[in-house]
């Protein structure tokens, strides 16, 4: 798929969606930088499991949605690989609850992890990207962007904020050679949904056209694809992940 020696940033990689879409990359002969916020034990982790591919990793820990941490960070991947050819803005938060029961700093947090870390990468990003006239960047966001959820409405909120922030994106630098994408991502079978009790898996599981939950190397994928030369003329769409939830 052409993206052998290509760099790229997954944010929140160190489990679930966004390790699966490093090791994604990974297999295609990209260079990989891992990045999470706290859980440093998985970061490393998933770094050795990517030298035993036979993979040049570079993890990175830092907080996404502190915009002078992502410097940082960026200035440590220019000085190693040069340049971030494909951004996966993954990391993200959810919260279950009934939105009178929340405080302002549950959903500052919301806000803060789903929507601030993907406007300060994207915009570390961007001026050397815009420089050489390429580049694609992905957002992975939620159906619940889209549809809304019940109990989860600060959640759906900011996540129909990266769909609208990916739309834009991909308006504005798309004259750069630049393509902006999100994945709008079902019920996927991971630790962000364990707190399901099986009653509540069945429920979701019927309302499932393909009847199970997505994996997560489907999501992973699919960004592949659209980082690719394959999806060269597919920007500023949010294409659903979801197996077809009705």
């Amino acid at each position: 798929m052409n993206l052998k020696g290509k760099t790229a940033l997954v944010t929140g990689s160190s489990r679930g969606i966004g390790k699966a879409v490093a090791f994604a990359f990974a297999k295609e002969g990209c260079n990989i930088v891992l990045n999470a916020s706290v859980s440093s034990d998985e970061l490393l982790k998933a770094q050795e499991e990517l030298k035993a591919m036979g993979c040049y990793s570079y993890s990175y820990l830092a907080d996404v949605s502190d915009y002078q941490s992502c410097k940082e960070m960026f200035a440590n991947i220019t000085n190693i690989y040069g340049n971030v050819d494909i951004l996966v803005n993954n990391a993200g938060i959810s919260h279950v609850g009934i939105f009178t029961d929340m405080v302002p700093e549950e959903w500052d947090k919301l806000i803060n992890v789903n929507i601030k870390s993907c406007i300060n990468c994207t915009h570390l990003a961007l001026p050397k990207m815009i420089s050489r006239k390429s580049g694609t960047i992905i957002n992975i966001s939620s159906i619940w962007g889209e549809r809304g959820a019940s109990c989860e409405a600060v959640y759906s909120a900011t996540k129909g904020a990266v769909n609208s922030f990916t739309k834009a994106m991909a308006k504005e630098v798309g004259p750069s050679g630049i393509r902006v994408n999100a994945i709008a991502a079902g019920v996927i079978d991971t630790k962000m949904n364990e707190f399901l009790n099986p009653e509540e898996k069945e429920i979701l599981t019927n309302e499932i056209s393909l009847m199970r939950f997505g994996k997560t190397n489907e999501v992973a994928n699919l960004a592949v694809y659209l980082a690719s030369d394959r999806a060269s003329f597919v920007t500023g769409q949010v294409i659903s992940a979801d197996g077809c939830m009705v």
